[in-house]
């Protein structure tokens, strides 16, 4: 059903949610978030990553998970590493590189740190 166009009126098909095929409502190919359903674009995906699968690194733990796994930070990337506890300086090897992440292992003591005050 095709009405004259340029006044109040115009076809069902012509711009708004009729447009194309593919259209199911919010967020498909309209620039609301480009396919991605949180955040946009890909921020990780595209650069190249500091850490390498079966690699080993010494890392320091800032931090533990929510499912209890310590996080380190290699070049700002992330590595949760299983097991890792706050405070540990240790050497690990990374079993998995994700987009986002890297997930490793603890394989032995790290390189020293200076020495904290023990106030215990």
């Amino acid at each position: 059903m095709v009405k004259q166009k340029g006044g109040a009126t115009m076809s069902y098909n012509e711009g708004g949610f009729g447009e194309g095929s593919d259209n199911r409502g919010y967020g498909g190919n309209r620039g609301y978030g480009g396919g991605r359903r949180f955040g946009g674009g890909r921020r990780f995906d595209d650069r190249p990553k500091p850490v390498e699968t079966g690699k080993e690194y010494d890392v320091s733990i800032t931090e533990i998970s929510r499912k209890g796994d310590g996080i380190a930070r290699v070049d700002g990337f992330v590595i949760f590493v299983k097991g890792g506890q706050v405070g540990q300086n240790t050497k690990v090897k990374v079993t998995q590189v994700g987009g986002r992440f890297a997930t490793a292992e603890v394989i032995g003591e790290g390189s020293p740190q200076p020495a904290e005050s023990a106030t215990e």
